[in-house]
């Protein structure tokens, strides 16, 4: 599928952009699913936050909640694992606990196992173009781990910090690769990616562990992020793929304008590498990681 000079800017900067990977009609029907995911949602059972800046899950209003509630909000994350669960923005709620945009514009994301849990996501996940497009960028035999559709909401759409997949993504060697489908037009306005071009090469800085019921964000290496003046943001229209590789890092601004930012990833690693017993994501035997066929 890719040309030989795809492949060769793929690894040369970490990363490939792919326009109109995604037809008009695909798109339509993922987001569509979507929005009737996030409106289905009870925010009376789950308050969950989700906060790429701190890794923490909290609930809007931590001081009028106990240890238990707390405790459970940790366990609706983890158990998002092999799940399908609704994360909200950390500007969703104003000072009185009460929503400042509809429910399905206050959803931060909804993860992780659309893919093979949801038949809509799953037909958008899987495919012949994709396993081949997998083989191209160097994943023998691809193994999908985690999906998320993230929203990057009007006017709340929180900023994503610098970081690398491949600290979430643990693997010997490394080979997570992110698969990010833009839903909507990615703008500077409404918080487009931005990538480090040829930062695949940078070390790993942060691994994310969990043990039992605990996750830790752990330092391995004080390598500074990029400043902005090191790197480029990555403008694309909607149906546009970006693949990169688990080193680079990468991040996204705040959403302040008016238009959403819909996006949809997938992470992928090849099995032939060896899944981490301490990442956050562990599939049982009946519930295995499949690959794009």
């Amino acid at each position: 599928m890719l040309t030989q000079q795809q492949i060769q800017d793929y690894h040369a900067n970490g990363y490939l952009v792919l326009p109109g990977f995604k037809s008009a009609d695909e798109l339509a029907v993922l987001k569509n699913r979507a929005i009737e995911i996030a409106n289905g949602h009870d925010i009376n059972i789950h308050k969950t936050i989700f906060s790429t800046g701190e890794q923490r899950q909290e609930n809007i209003d931590p001081e009028h909640i106990d240890p238990e509630h707390i405790d459970a909000e940790q366990g609706y994350f983890l158990n998002s694992a092999n799940g399908i669960c609704c994360f909200l923005e950390e500007k969703a709620f104003d000072k009185a606990g009460a929503l400042v945009q509809s429910l399905p514009q206050s959803i931060n994301k909804i993860g992780h196992a659309l893919h093979d849990l949801d038949p809509v996501f799953d037909t958008f996940s899987r495919g012949d173009k994709l396993a081949q497009l997998a083989k191209d960028l160097g994943l023998n035999d691809a193994q999908i781990w985690q999906s998320m559709y993230i929203f990057k909401q009007p006017r709340i759409g929180g900023k994503v910090d610098w970081h690398q997949d491949a600290s979430f993504f643990q693997t010997d060697p490394i080979t997570v690769t992110t698969f990010w489908f833009a839903i909507d037009d990615a703008t500077l306005e409404n918080g487009c990616l931005w990538v480090q071009d040829g930062g695949h090469n940078s070390p790993l800085r942060e691994v994310f562990t969990r043990d039992g019921d605990v996750t830790t964000m752990t330092s391995i290496d004080d390598t500074p992020w990029p400043e902005i003046s090191e790197a480029r943001a990555v403008e694309v229209k909607a149906g546009t793929l970006v693949c990169f590789q688990g080193r680079l890092p990468h991040y996204s601004a705040e959403n302040l304008s008016d238009k959403a930012r819909h996006a949809y990833t997938l992470h992928v690693t090849d099995s032939t590498s060896k899944y981490a017993p301490e990442n956050w994501i562990q599939r049982s035997a009946d519930f295995p990681a499949h690959g794009f066929s």
